[in-house]
């Protein structure tokens, strides 16, 4: 059986190298290379959500794959892919970084310049162990072997667009459809989770920042389970203890809840720093909240056009949710589309704070009724978004969700 490899090269001139070799090693079967950690992940997940046999049994990761850093990357693609072994291809075969790798996932390592020996007896003894992990994968019907949980970000194009009350409600709309689903506050500094569901907490997402392997109970120790059935990881108390979140905290910290949980909601506010963007890159969904108003769509702009410079995500990657609409508004959703560039979700939230002043005044937000028109708007969002479990010959896409969540609450 032939041993199918994945290179992972940014470089053009490594790319020819490591493919040419890679060509001539027995029973390989190199595949077309990926040229940076997006196209990677994403190739490994469509391939995961057909079968497990479809992934490749090796991985090639060059050390200056970007824009993720490489030994990052390897941690992703182990957590989220355990049956795929990764080599890391460096010029640094110093002792330390051979532990670092493998501390990070690899299971192999090999020096810059390639040895067409050292390079075939990596790839063997990783392809060896891939097909041993297949194998008990085969054995065993409750090992993680997917793609993992939908991520999805919340941003607001500035303060007060609606964020946190947009990731609350599609958390909860989730929750309630049947899926397990986590609730996190990357607004370390300024996050609202805990007011806005009255919670008082003493772990936070900041005590996850120094671990190095976030195992399940580590996890488990760390979030708060809410009387909803929500999983929150919550923003510390003390806003300048989120300096201590990094964007390879965050990463790690995403990785691990996407293993553990069908959905993962992340707030993360108005004002993104490391690890808000690392959250946005690694998002399946990065929805950004505008109000119908100069000032919310040019902030929107801003923050689409600084994303797409920084490389954390492309502008028609990105999806824009209009909040406190109106049909008199003179800004409308298809002008909002046409001035960021980005998708435009379909559903709108429509302009009706009288319904949400009292539970927002008590803090108890999941308490929102169910006739509440914002509430039946941003529960229908969650299932044009697919973060509702749908029930059998249901319909996909919001009506259906709103049609749903409807004959829960009826019935």
């Amino acid at each position: 059986m032939p041993t199918r490899i994945l290179p992972a090269v940014g470089e053009a001139d490594a790319v020819r190298s490591i493919t040419t070799l890679l060509s001539q090693l027995p029973d390989a079967e190199p595949v077309a290379p990926v040229a940076d950690s997006t196209q990677l992940i994403d190739t490994l997940a469509r391939l995961a959500a057909e079968s497990v046999d479809e992934l490749p049994e090796v991985v090639v990761v060059h050390e200056r794959i970007g824009p993720v850093p490489a030994l990052e990357l390897i941690r992703e693609v182990a957590l989220r892919f355990p049956a795929v072994g990764v080599i890391l291809v460096t010029s640094d075969a110093s002792p330390g970084l051979f532990q670092a790798a493998m501390d990070y996932g690899a299971r192999g390592l090999v020096a810059l310049p390639l040895s067409y020996e050292e390079l075939a007896s990596r790839v063997q003894a990783v392809a060896q162990w891939s097909v041993g992990v297949r194998r008990h994968l085969g054995a065993g019907g409750d090992v993680f072997t997917g793609v993992g949980g939908t991520v999805v970000t919340v941003s607001g194009a500035k303060g007060g667009a609606g964020a946190t009350l947009t990731a609350i409600q599609l958390a909860l709309a989730a929750q309630a459809s049947g899926r397990s689903t986590a609730l996190v506050d990357m607004d370390l500094q300024t996050g609202d989770i805990a007011s806005y569901l009255d919670v008082q907490f003493r772990r936070s997402v900041v005590d996850l920042a120094a671990i190095t392997d976030i195992s399940p109970r580590v996890l488990a120790d760390a979030v708060f389970r809410h009387d909803t059935g929500l999983a929150l990881l919550l923003a510390p108390a003390e806003g300048e203890r989120g300096e201590d979140v990094t964007d390879r905290a965050a990463r790690q910290i995403v990785s691990a809840l996407r293993s553990r949980y069908e959905v993962v909601v992340i707030d993360c506010g108005a004002q993104i720093g490391g690890a808000g963007a690392a959250a946005v890159e690694m998002a399946d969904r990065a929805l950004l909240i505008t109000t119908p108003d100069v000032v919310a769509v040019r902030g929107a702009k801003r923050a689409v056009r600084m994303w797409d410079r920084l490389q954390i995500r492309k502008a028609e990657e990105t999806t824009v949710v209009v909040n406190r609409h109106s049909r008199g508004t003179e800004i409308q959703p298809p002008l909002i589309q046409k001035i960021t560039g980005t998708a435009v979700a379909a559903t709108v939230v429509p302009a009706n704070f009288k319904e949400l002043q009292s539970v927002v005044d008590a803090g108890r937000i999941h308490e929102l009724e169910n006739k509440s028109s914002v509430k039946q708007a941003l529960w229908g969002l969650a299932g044009e978004l697919g973060l509702v479990k749908v029930p059998d010959g249901g319909q996909k896409g919001g009506r259906g969700a709103v049609g749903f969540r409807r004959r829960r609450e009826g019935g």
